[in-house]
């Protein structure tokens, strides 16, 4: 099969200088430099956003193209190389469309992780780095098979990513979780409804939320939409009183509801009040048709859209 290849002395010198480098980590890199490159100038446009995550995704593929060639030409700088290839591999999971889905990622963080652990093959007449004038080998040189030294950036390089993965993920999943969570008010405002009709009841429970004096325990009552009908929202923080009314409100698209207290009768029959204490351990509530009557305490409240008819504003 060798013999029957074209270009034999070409490939013979290919593969000796391929084998004086860490060719394979430069490839995985190329791969996901141009994987991200391809990616925003996809015809995807409905996919990928072409704003900022498309001129970081331009920015950090460049970068991962010249980091695989640093790792071809200048092998002697790939620790630093694929520190710094390997840190935005990480970055462009969270500044691009996801790290070209994911793929450029992975293709980095691996490229990486090769670079970083390779190390030159010593042996007789090969420079341990190109561009290194090889010295001539003693008499128990000549007769010691070829080894590879310096083993320890190997197990360094399997623990880097994870290292890093975890030292960066940690932070940023608490700073989203802490900025994805809103500041709710001092003193919850008072919500009336003549009727409250939940379409697609989904869970309820029990949790704290943020307030500038401290968490507040509210009542978290989740549904895919709602219909209030003569609304009503009136601010009690001791300062001048501020009035929101509507004829309807309609909720739709993930409905949740912070609620310090909720009051009304079920059907218009039954006549109950809940508190964030005074729910059955799990803490569930049915789901119902409507209620009437309705009173409650609202500490906030998230939809996706929110439609009224009528709106009136008001203060005292």
């Amino acid at each position: 099969m060798e013999a029957r290849l074209p270009w034999p002395e070409r490939r013979r010198r290919f593969r000796s200088w391929r084998r004086r480098r860490p060719f394979w980590a430069g490839l995985l890199l190329a791969l996901a430099g141009a994987e991200l490159l391809l990616v925003p100038l996809s015809p995807l446009t409905i996919l990928v956003s072409l704003g900022l995550g498309g001129l970081a995704a331009l920015g950090i593929g460049l970068a991962l193209i010249a980091a695989a060639l640093f790792l071809w030409f200048l092998p002697h700088t790939r620790h630093y190389v694929s520190v710094n290839a390997l840190i935005l591999s990480v970055l462009s999971f969270a500044a691009t469309n996801l790290g070209g889905f994911l793929v450029g990622t992975l293709l980095g963080i691996a490229g990486s992780a090769m670079g970083f652990g390779w190390t030159p093959v010593t042996g007789p007449g090969t420079p341990a780095e190109p561009g290194t004038p090889a010295a001539e080998p003693a008499e128990e040189e000549r007769r010691a098979p070829t080894v590879r030294e310096h083993q320890g950036p190997r197990t360094l390089a399997v623990a880097l990513p994870v290292v890093l993965l975890v030292a960066i993920g940690a932070p940023v999943q608490r700073a989203q979780a802490a900025a994805a969570e809103p500041l709710a008010p001092r003193t919850p405002p008072t919500v009336t409804t003549t009727r409250f009709a939940p379409d697609g009841f989904l869970i309820a429970g029990v949790k704290e939320v943020r307030t500038v004096d401290g968490p507040l325990k509210v009542m978290v009552l989740k549904m895919r939409a709602a219909s209030l009908s003569d609304y009503e929202l009136r601010t009690r923080d001791g300062r001048d009183e501020l009035s929101l009314g509507a004829d309807s409100l309609d909720l739709s698209g993930n409905v949740t509801l912070y609620l310090t207290k909720f009051s009304g009768c079920l059907q218009g029959l039954l006549c109950l009040t809940f508190t964030p204490d005074g729910l059955p351990v799990p803490p569930v509530v049915p789901p119902f048709v409507y209620m009437t009557d309705v009173s409650a305490e609202q500490a906030m409240v998230t939809s996706d859209s929110i439609v009224t008819n009528g709106l009136r504003l008001g203060a005292s």
